[in-house]
Protein backbone atom coordinates (compact mmCIF):
# COMPACT_ATOMS: atom_id res chain seq x y z
CA UNK A 1 0.00 0.00 0.00
CA UNK A 2 1.32 3.67 -1.26
CA UNK A 3 1.23 5.78 2.13
CA UNK A 4 -0.91 9.14 1.99
CA UNK A 5 1.20 12.10 1.29
CA UNK A 6 1.89 14.04 4.57
CA UNK A 7 0.07 17.28 4.63
CA UNK A 8 1.54 18.44 7.04
CA UNK A 9 2.92 22.38 6.37
CA UNK A 10 6.91 22.41 5.94
CA UNK A 11 8.26 24.05 8.84
CA UNK A 12 10.81 27.23 8.84
CA UNK A 13 13.62 25.35 9.34
CA UNK A 14 13.21 23.71 5.90
CA UNK A 15 13.57 26.90 4.33
CA UNK A 16 16.54 28.24 6.53
CA UNK A 17 19.19 26.60 4.51
CA UNK A 18 21.03 27.14 1.44
CA UNK A 19 19.07 28.25 -1.82
CA UNK A 20 20.46 25.24 -3.37
CA UNK A 21 19.81 22.95 -1.03
CA UNK A 22 15.97 23.88 -0.72
CA UNK A 23 15.30 24.50 -4.58
CA UNK A 24 15.63 20.69 -5.62
CA UNK A 25 14.12 19.43 -2.33
CA UNK A 26 10.85 21.64 -3.18
CA UNK A 27 10.34 19.55 -5.87
CA UNK A 28 7.14 17.05 -5.46
CA UNK A 29 5.66 18.91 -2.44
CA UNK A 30 2.34 20.74 -2.66
CA UNK A 31 1.59 24.22 -2.88
CA UNK A 32 -1.93 24.86 -1.16
CA UNK A 33 -3.56 28.19 -2.44
CA UNK A 34 -6.64 29.03 -0.24
CA UNK A 35 -9.53 30.88 -1.83
CA UNK A 36 -13.01 31.77 -0.81
CA UNK A 37 -14.49 29.47 -3.35
CA UNK A 38 -11.81 26.76 -1.92
CA UNK A 39 -8.32 25.46 -2.24
CA UNK A 40 -6.33 24.82 -5.00
CA UNK A 41 -3.26 22.08 -4.69
CA UNK A 42 -0.69 22.47 -6.78
CA UNK A 43 2.41 19.92 -7.31
CA UNK A 44 6.00 21.62 -8.04
CA UNK A 45 7.20 20.39 -10.92
CA UNK A 46 10.00 23.36 -11.15
CA UNK A 47 11.72 25.60 -10.06
CA UNK A 48 14.77 28.17 -9.95
CA UNK A 49 17.36 29.48 -7.48
CA UNK A 50 18.42 33.56 -7.22
CA UNK A 51 21.55 33.53 -4.49
CA UNK A 52 20.73 37.07 -3.37
CA UNK A 53 23.57 39.54 -3.61
CA UNK A 54 26.16 37.22 -4.63
CA UNK A 55 23.75 36.55 -7.67
CA UNK A 56 23.80 38.85 -10.86
CA UNK A 57 20.68 37.23 -11.87
CA UNK A 58 18.84 37.89 -8.45
CA UNK A 59 16.39 41.14 -7.61
CA UNK A 60 18.68 41.55 -4.67
CA UNK A 61 21.85 41.89 -6.53
CA UNK A 62 21.78 45.43 -5.92
CA UNK A 63 20.69 45.51 -2.34
CA UNK A 64 17.78 46.28 -0.72
CA UNK A 65 14.71 48.20 -2.38
CA UNK A 66 10.89 48.61 -1.27
CA UNK A 67 10.45 45.95 -4.09
CA UNK A 68 12.90 43.27 -2.88
CA UNK A 69 12.72 43.65 0.65
CA UNK A 70 10.75 40.19 2.05
CA UNK A 71 13.34 38.62 0.08
CA UNK A 72 15.72 39.54 3.07
CA UNK A 73 14.03 37.64 5.58
CA UNK A 74 12.96 35.87 7.65
CA UNK A 75 12.76 32.37 5.75
CA UNK A 76 9.38 30.73 4.50
CA UNK A 77 7.64 33.50 3.16
CA UNK A 78 6.34 34.56 -0.06
CA UNK A 79 8.19 36.87 -2.25
CA UNK A 80 5.67 38.02 -5.24
CA UNK A 81 6.78 40.34 -7.94
CA UNK A 82 4.97 42.04 -10.96
CA UNK A 83 7.26 42.33 -14.31
CA UNK A 84 6.76 43.26 -17.65
CA UNK A 85 3.67 45.50 -16.67
CA UNK A 86 1.30 42.58 -16.62
CA UNK A 87 2.62 39.18 -14.76
CA UNK A 88 2.92 38.40 -11.22
CA UNK A 89 5.82 35.61 -10.30
CA UNK A 90 6.07 33.80 -6.61
CA UNK A 91 8.95 32.92 -4.97
CA UNK A 92 10.08 31.34 -1.37
CA UNK A 93 12.04 32.70 0.46
CA UNK A 94 14.87 30.80 1.92
CA UNK A 95 18.48 30.89 4.01
CA UNK A 96 19.60 32.87 6.85
CA UNK A 97 17.44 36.20 7.77
CA UNK A 98 19.43 39.31 6.19
CA UNK A 99 20.88 36.91 3.11
CA UNK A 100 17.77 37.91 0.28
CA UNK A 101 18.34 34.27 -1.27
CA UNK A 102 14.75 32.62 -2.94
CA UNK A 103 13.26 30.04 -5.02
CA UNK A 104 10.71 31.24 -8.31
CA UNK A 105 8.15 28.67 -8.75
CA UNK A 106 8.61 27.89 -12.63
CA UNK A 107 6.17 25.14 -12.66
CA UNK A 108 3.46 22.73 -11.27
CA UNK A 109 0.34 20.41 -11.99
CA UNK A 110 -2.55 20.94 -10.21
CA UNK A 111 -4.08 18.35 -8.18
CA UNK A 112 -7.03 19.26 -6.90
CA UNK A 113 -9.21 22.61 -7.73
CA UNK A 114 -8.56 22.67 -11.15
CA UNK A 115 -11.77 23.75 -12.20
CA UNK A 116 -11.58 26.96 -10.04
CA UNK A 117 -7.80 28.08 -12.24
CA UNK A 118 -9.64 27.34 -15.90
CA UNK A 119 -11.56 30.48 -15.82
CA UNK A 120 -7.96 32.15 -15.19
CA UNK A 121 -6.07 30.51 -18.30
CA UNK A 122 -8.37 30.54 -20.63
CA UNK A 123 -5.86 30.01 -22.85
CA UNK A 124 -4.73 26.49 -21.48
CA UNK A 125 -4.84 23.81 -24.16
CA UNK A 126 -4.86 21.29 -21.54
CA UNK A 127 -4.73 20.93 -17.33
CA UNK A 128 -0.91 20.10 -18.08
CA UNK A 129 -0.04 23.80 -18.95
CA UNK A 130 -2.44 25.41 -16.39
CA UNK A 131 0.62 26.15 -14.48
CA UNK A 132 3.25 25.73 -16.70
CA UNK A 133 5.60 29.08 -16.42
CA UNK A 134 5.93 31.25 -13.68
CA UNK A 135 3.13 33.41 -14.55
CA UNK A 136 1.04 31.16 -15.66
CA UNK A 137 1.31 29.26 -12.19
CA UNK A 138 0.70 33.29 -10.80
CA UNK A 139 -2.19 33.36 -12.76
CA UNK A 140 -3.88 29.93 -12.14
CA UNK A 141 -3.23 30.68 -8.56
CA UNK A 142 -4.44 34.26 -8.09
CA UNK A 143 -1.47 35.37 -6.34
CA UNK A 144 -0.72 38.80 -7.20
CA UNK A 145 1.35 41.42 -4.75
CA UNK A 146 -1.61 41.48 -2.08
CA UNK A 147 0.31 37.89 -1.09
CA UNK A 148 3.55 39.21 -1.03
CA UNK A 149 5.26 38.72 2.34
CA UNK A 150 2.85 35.34 3.19
CA UNK A 151 3.99 33.53 5.66
CA UNK A 152 4.24 30.06 3.62
CA UNK A 153 4.38 27.70 7.40
CA UNK A 154 1.77 29.26 9.00
CA UNK A 155 -0.61 26.43 7.93
CA UNK A 156 -4.29 26.60 8.09
CA UNK A 157 -4.50 30.42 8.97
CA UNK A 158 -2.28 31.39 5.90
CA UNK A 159 -3.53 31.56 2.09
CA UNK A 160 -0.31 29.75 1.17
CA UNK A 161 1.25 26.47 2.15
CA UNK A 162 3.29 24.37 1.82
CA UNK A 163 3.02 21.11 2.45
CA UNK A 164 5.42 18.39 3.29
CA UNK A 165 3.92 16.46 0.94
CA UNK A 166 6.33 13.18 -0.78
CA UNK A 167 9.85 14.96 -1.85
CA UNK A 168 10.90 13.70 -5.58
CA UNK A 169 13.20 11.38 -5.16
CA UNK A 170 16.96 13.07 -6.59
CA UNK A 171 17.72 10.55 -9.35
CA UNK A 172 14.70 11.94 -10.81
CA UNK A 173 15.80 15.22 -10.45
CA UNK A 174 17.34 17.10 -13.59
CA UNK A 175 19.21 20.59 -13.33
CA UNK A 176 20.52 23.34 -16.20
CA UNK A 177 20.67 27.03 -16.89
CA UNK A 178 18.19 29.15 -15.75
CA UNK A 179 15.68 30.32 -18.25
CA UNK A 180 15.50 33.92 -19.67
CA UNK A 181 18.57 35.38 -16.97
CA UNK A 182 21.17 37.24 -19.09
CA UNK A 183 24.76 37.86 -18.57
CA UNK A 184 27.00 36.58 -15.63
CA UNK A 185 23.73 35.13 -14.08
CA UNK A 186 23.13 32.71 -17.10
CA UNK A 187 25.66 30.41 -16.68
CA UNK A 188 24.50 29.13 -13.49
CA UNK A 189 22.72 25.50 -13.71
CA UNK A 190 20.27 26.64 -10.99
CA UNK A 191 16.82 25.63 -12.69
CA UNK A 192 15.53 22.21 -11.34
CA UNK A 193 12.79 20.34 -12.62
CA UNK A 194 11.29 16.61 -12.27
CA UNK A 195 12.81 14.27 -15.47
CA UNK A 196 9.86 13.70 -18.23
CA UNK A 197 6.85 15.38 -16.05
CA UNK A 198 4.86 17.09 -18.81
CA UNK A 199 3.85 20.44 -16.79
CA UNK A 200 7.59 21.72 -17.17
CA UNK A 201 7.82 24.79 -19.10
CA UNK A 202 10.44 24.49 -21.91
CA UNK A 203 13.91 26.16 -21.73
CA UNK A 204 14.25 29.44 -23.52
CA UNK A 205 17.80 31.33 -23.53
CA UNK A 206 17.76 34.87 -22.49
CA UNK A 207 17.60 37.21 -26.18
CA UNK A 208 18.38 40.69 -25.79
CA UNK A 209 15.73 43.12 -26.97
CA UNK A 210 16.52 45.10 -29.86
CA UNK A 211 16.85 48.88 -29.39
CA UNK A 212 14.03 50.75 -31.72
CA UNK A 213 15.77 53.50 -33.90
Amino acid sequence: MIAAPDRTPLPRDFFDRPVLEVAPDLLGRTLVRATPDGPIHLRLTEVEAYDGERDPGSHAYRGRTARNDVMFGPPGHAYVYFTYGMWHCMNLVCGPDGMASAVLLRAGEITEGAELTRSRRQTARNDKELAKGPARLATALDIDRSLDGTDVCAGSMSPLTILTGTPTPREQVRNGPRTGVSGDGGVHPWRFWIANDPTVSPYRAHVPRRRST
